[in-house]
């Protein structure tokens, strides 16, 4: 029986077939999860509703995590549909272009860091409080991270901060949406070929280091990612929460290394 058979999911944050949003979201709906989707109103919104249809999707949702209203827009839409969430995957970030070239000291400007933190950081708290009444028996929140929290990382610049803010949201949401029967976690994937990715300066640079670097010697997959996902939102990690998982070849368990 597939793990997810019976369970409805919000997957928040598609830009693309090739976002981590919709890998995940393939990976619900093959696991029986009845899967809608949400994307930024206007071109993102329309690429998602054409190739909606290929998960069965019974609607898609416009909504801009920058504005509350819109938020609330689109989570009444939701409970029109769905009286009950059981899983909501918060698939988002954004910070602009130019804080992300060069130096973080000479590119970081105090409105590209308020920014970063508002769409990657704050909108998964804004997102868990409309979703958690939806989640009648309890639920799952999943958001997506990355080693740049907790690392500096060439040209991730200002996202580093908001992904260390990123993850600091989720432990606090495990802790106070736990007594709802709500968890909270993080996945932290490697770098994966993405339409957001396509803007960090030297990206396939920092693909063939981890392809050489990793202990698996290899870069990681959309569907491998979206097979974590699956994991952490079904019941067979119900005692896991507030936790940062990473989905990575291995990348996170070594130092300085010296790839053949």
């Amino acid at each position: 029986m597939p793990i997810l058979e019976g369970k409805r999911a919000l997957v928040a944050g598609i830009a693309s077939k090739r976002s981590i949003a919709w890998g995940i979201a393939r990976s619900f709906r093959r696991e029986g999860a009845e899967v809608a989707l949400s994307a930024l109103p206007g071109r993102m919104l329309e690429r998602a509703e054409a190739f909606a249809p290929e998960i069965d999707a019974p609607f898609c949702l416009g909504m801009d995590v920058g504005s509350d209203e819109s938020i609330a827009q689109a989570f009444g839409q939701l409970k029109n549909s769905w009286p009950r969430l059981d899983i909501l995957v918060h698939s988002i970030a954004f910070a602009p272009g130019d804080n992300l070239k060069g130096d973080f000291a000479d590119s970081v400007s105090r409105e590209g860091f308020r920014v970063a933190h508002d769409i990657s950081a704050y909108s998964f708290a804004a997102l868990a409080r409309a979703a958690a009444p939806l989640m009648t028996d309890g639920g799952a929140l999943l958001t997506l991270s990355y080693s740049g929290s907790t690392r500096a990382v060439q040209n991730y610049n200002v996202m580093g901060p908001a992904k260390a803010s990123l993850e600091a949201v989720t432990r606090a949401l495990a802790m106070d949406l736990g007594k709802m029967g709500i968890r909270v976690n993080a996945l932290s994937p490697g770098p994966v070929k993405t339409l957001s990715a396509a803007g960090i300066p030297n990206f396939r640079k920092m693909l063939h280091h981890y392809e050489g670097a990793a202990p698996l010697r290899r870069n990681v997959s959309l569907e491998e990612v979206g097979n974590a996902a699956v994991f952490l939102c079904s019941e067979m990690a119900s005692g896991i929460t507030g936790v940062v998982l990473p989905v990575d070849a291995g990348m996170g368990a070594v130092g300085l290394s010296f790839p053949d």
